[in-house]
């Protein structure tokens, strides 16, 4: 299920009755709620508009919904706030779209970063470490390599390796394929289950490529721009091929949404 029933739930993640507008604007989500258990691989799916960066950035902090909370491990990220909230914050991993590394830096100093900022591990330590986040994504050999000399691939796994740096058991990870040929996005999609199902990591993942929701994700959550919420949610068997709701087989099948009912479509 993708409700919640405690006031203080202990799974990675938790959402409840999120609703997310930006000033002076009406809704673009509303009462959004969700469980990530761990080990899973949620997928947060829609069409383009629908929400679904926007809603990543209120999950991970970056924005303050209207309504609801947000809990990460029991602790409510938007009841605390400062030092208290950077330390929730500590508690998952991140990788954005582009990848983010730095490209002034090699691969193991763009992973040792948050070792070096976050903790007071000696140097040897960090390295160490760092090392062996690459070398769980595929990268041993590379630890030295510039990003800007690695293929697309192979730079969203070193983005997968910092945002395992400090152990976190919470990954969000916003379109990891995109940009990707189909072979290599597949490689990538095998090595994020991999690391969910060995490592017991909770990846909620922002995508709209069909082939990666069907080959990892565990439970998917639609989005719907018309209707500013959660369209349908289940497996992904279940969505492609079972559910009634003529929104998702449109989203599944790549067809158009069907009309709306009310000619409103604002």
């Amino acid at each position: 299920m993708f409700s919640t029933g405690s006031s203080r739930p202990k799974e990675p993640l938790v959402a409840e009755n999120l609703t997310v507008a930006y000033p002076g604007a009406p809704p673009l989500l509303e009462h959004i709620s969700f469980t990530a258990h761990p080990g899973e691989i949620i997928g947060i799916l829609g069409p383009s508009g629908c929400g679904k960066s926007t809603l990543l950035r209120h999950l991970v902090g970056l924005e303050r919904p209207n309504k609801g909370r947000v809990f990460i491990f029991g602790e409510d990220l938007w009841e605390n706030d400062g030092q208290n909230q950077d330390i929730i914050r500590r508690k998952f991993g991140m990788m954005y779209q582009s990848g983010a590394l730095f490209g002034d830096l090699d691969l193991l100093e763009n992973v040792s970063l948050p070792l070096k900022e976050f903790t007071a591990l000696p140097k040897g330590a960090i390295e160490t470490i760092a090392r062996l986040k690459l070398a769980l994504v595929g990268l041993n050999g590379f630890e030295r390599a510039s990003p800007a000399t690695l293929s697309g691939g192979m730079r969203k796994r070193a983005a997968i390796a910092r945002a395992m740096a400090l152990d976190p058991r919470l990954i969000f990870l916003d379109e990891p394929s995109a940009g990707l040929d189909p072979i290599t996005s597949s490689e990538l999609d095998k090595l994020i289950l991999t690391l969910a199902k060995n490592l017991s990591i909770a990846f909620v993942v922002v995508t709209h490529e069909l082939r990666s929701v069907m080959s990892m994700v565990d439970r998917a959550i639609l989005l719907d721009k018309k209707t500013k919420g959660v369209t349908d949610y289940g497996t992904p068997a279940y969505l492609a091929t079972r559910s009634l709701n003529p929104a998702t087989s449109a989203f599944f099948l790549r067809q158009e949404p069907p009309p709306a009912q009310d000619a409103d479509e604002s």
